[in-house]
């Protein structure tokens, strides 16, 4: 029954029924039973006229006479399901109830009340009933704001975080939302212990089940209701009532205990919103895909306490403490895909990526992290039982994801926009790995370094399955010193008249002249034909260039220098 209805408890501590003096005679353990109404009654047979939950008052001037009469009323108020039966004394009994009575009614569990005093029932009536009114109309004004807030959240879009944490705050209690595998996409503990809700969750989810798609389960103390749209149902949202845990259990004769109407309501509101949501996102990632972002993006960018992330990874059941970690991150070589298939076929084989990663981590039967973390790179942060196990896993990655996306190339690499001969090889992308890390702490420094080596990578011919940091030789430790104030002094000093130059002079760009003479092995003649210039126009620009700079481009000390600088430029400029 609804917790809007007072209890007899309640009942005896108004005004108008603690004039009457009352005294509880039997039945002491129903004194929590809640008052649906009050009748008054003079009538043996009143029980057929009832339906259950009422407060019955009487002055006993019509009840049986014989004390086997006098168990059968006691017997048919208790059968309907009454909260309780209050007797005047005074006009039919002088001193107090009849025994036979209260043992009847302590037999049956139904509290009976004597009133010592005579007390008008119209007042304890109306008193009653105004407690009832007002707790119905409060109720009434939370659906209203349960159902506004949800309908504002559903305008808005309002992310799955966001429709959490406000079942929470309208409700007070605890709320997890979880997928069909009973792994946590999503939970606002109300400002109780998160370690202590999440802890074991999947084993203690499966032993929550309702009956129906919305409804409260008493032994657990969860309120659930499933989750889906147009007959595609995808996970259940939890809340638990009371949020300490106590739930009080039904009393005899009356309806399951449970969560007041409006906790209902907020529940299955919730649950619409959230499917509302997924419907309008359904091209987008799917929540798991989104809760993997936004750890790895937190790890990357501190946006989230890093005791926050292994835990909310460990609901998703991704298990990150105590374990060894490797950042790793997958790109295509090429960044000009939006320029050649257009922003939407980036995005596409983007996408494309990020699923074929995540694959081929569960080909390979890992754990791990994986997500797009930019518009280039999909990131997987890999969680290995031991050190020993890093080499091992690495290579059954590459290999999986070699095969998953030579299986892609004649499908849906193309369907994505992209040539599948370039697209679908596993020359088309570099795999790069951070070094191995003890701790989730430690867990950005092998992502950057991943990601590093994956820029770095991009300018080496090389077609290794695995990049790692010694393969990267001197462009790739010049992109990990890209933020250095230091290095980008250097390429200053060595650069910066010569770049000043082709500010002003953009149609010259001296600089490709001088990374082609370079890249050439300070060739003349092969620099000019790759610059596509005459000989003797290339020559007169390295002239030009020698004395902007004033260095001896003949000289391998200052070339090299300047070789550096030009690699260092590079790394300085990568997004």
């Amino acid at each position: 029954m609804s917790a809007v209805f007072p209890t007899v408890r309640e009942v005896l501590a108004l005004d108008p029924v603690r004039h009457g003096a009352p005294r509880v005679v039997a039945g002491d353990d129903g004194l929590d039973r809640p008052v649906r109404w009050v009748h008054v009654a003079e009538v043996p047979d009143i029980a057929t006229l009832l339906g259950g939950g009422e407060l019955v008052l009487t002055t006993g001037i019509g009840l049986p006479a014989d004390d086997a009469g006098l168990r059968a009323f006691i017997g048919d108020l208790a059968d309907v399901g009454v909260s309780g039966l209050v007797v005047e004394l005074g006009r039919r009994y002088l001193s107090g109830v009849p025994r036979v009575m209260a043992a009847a009614a302590d037999r049956r569990g139904l509290p009976l009340v004597e009133l010592r005093r005579a007390t008008p029932f119209v007042r304890i009536t109306e008193a009653v009933h105004a407690l009832i009114v007002d707790a119905q109309l409060t109720e009434l004004r939370a659906t209203e704001e349960i159902h506004q807030r949800f309908n504002d959240l559903s305008v808005e879009g309002a992310d799955t975080a966001e429709v959490i944490r406000q079942a929470a705050e309208l409700s007070g209690c605890p709320v997890v939302l979880e997928n069909l595998s009973r792994q946590v996409l999503g939970y606002d503990p109300a400002g109780e212990s998160a370690e202590l809700l999440l802890d074991g969750w999947e084993q203690h989810s499966r032993r929550i089940r309702p009956a129906g798609r919305t409804a409260y389960d008493l032994d657990s103390g969860w309120l659930v209701t499933t989750v889906g749209a147009r007959g595609q149902d995808w996970g259940r949202l939890l809340l638990r009532w009371p949020a300490s845990g106590d739930v009080p259990s039904a009393q005899a004769g009356e309806p399951t205990a449970g969560p007041p109407t409006r906790l209902t309501i907020l529940i299955e509101r919730a649950a619409s919103t959230l499917a509302l949501g997924r419907l309008i996102r359904r091209d987008a990632e799917g929540l798991e895909r989104q809760i993997h972002r936004t750890l790895l993006t937190a790890l990357l960018d501190h946006s989230r306490p890093v005791d926050e992330v292994g835990l909310r990874a460990k609901a998703l059941g991704v298990v990150l403490d105590r374990r060894h970690l490797v950042g790793v991150m997958v790109r295509h070589r090429a960044d000009d895909a939006a320029g050649e298939v257009g922003p939407e076929g980036a995005q596409a084989r983007l996408r494309d990526l990020a699923e074929a990663v995540g694959q081929a981590v569960r080909e390979a039967k890992l754990t791990a992290l994986t997500s797009a973390v930019d518009d280039h790179s999909v990131g997987a942060l890999l969680a290995l039982p031991d050190p020993a196990a890093e080499d091992r896993a690495l290579s059954a990655f590459a290999s999986a994801l070699h095969r998953v996306r030579l299986d892609a190339g004649t499908g849906r690499a193309s369907t994505a926009g992209v040539d599948p001969a370039r697209g679908a090889g596993p020359a088309a992308v570099i795999v790069a790995a951070g070094s191995g890390v003890g701790s989730l702490r430690e867990a950005r420094r092998s992502l950057v370094e991943a990601r590093q080596i994956a820029e770095a990578a991009r300018r080496d011919r090389r077609d290794l399955p695995i990049f790692r940091l010694p393969h990267v030789g001197l462009a790739g430790l010049l992109h990990l010193l890209r933020d250095e104030p230091r290095l980008q002094t250097f390429v200053e000093r060595e650069l910066g008249t010569l770049l000043e130059y082709d500010a002003r002079h953009p149609r010259e760009q001296l600089l490709d002249t001088l990374r082609a003479y370079l890249e050439q092995g300070r060739n003349k003649s092969a620099a000019a034909a790759a610059a596509h210039l005459s000989r003797p126009a290339f020559y007169e620009r390295l002239a030009r260039i020698a004395r902007i700079l004033d260095v001896d481009l003949d000289s391998v000390e200052a070339a090299l220098s300047l070789h550096v600088a030009l690699l260092a430029l590079e790394a300085v400029r990568a997004p």
